[in-house]
């Protein structure tokens, strides 16, 4: 397997992760008064954009020749970032 595929299993791994995570904060909103409930949907878009962003990004690097991969992956890793952040934030915000 090359470096390529194992970087690509590892970003699906986590965005697995982060779908879940996703999950979590949509049934905690079920629950919310709505003033938290419009909170939660607000940052839960956010979260899906972000996300979407990065499977975008995972796909340009899936498809990426083998030579442009590495300057690919730079994109990805930006668009990671972002969403990891922003994961953290929702995820200790709204405990």
């Amino acid at each position: 397997m090359s470096n390529r595929d194992v970087y690509v299993e590892k970003m699906k791994a986590k965005l697995d992760d982060w779908n879940a995570d996703i999950a979590k904060l949509e049934a905690k909103s079920d629950s919310a008064k709505a003033d938290m409930k419009a909170r939660y949907h607000e940052k839960i878009d956010e979260l899906k954009q972000r996300r979407d962003e990065a499977v975008t990004r995972l796909e340009e690097l899936r498809g990426a020749s083998e030579e442009a991969w590495e300057d690919t992956k730079a994109g990805i890793e930006s668009a990671w970032d972002s969403l990891s952040n922003a994961m953290n934030s929702a995820m200790s915000r709204f405990k």
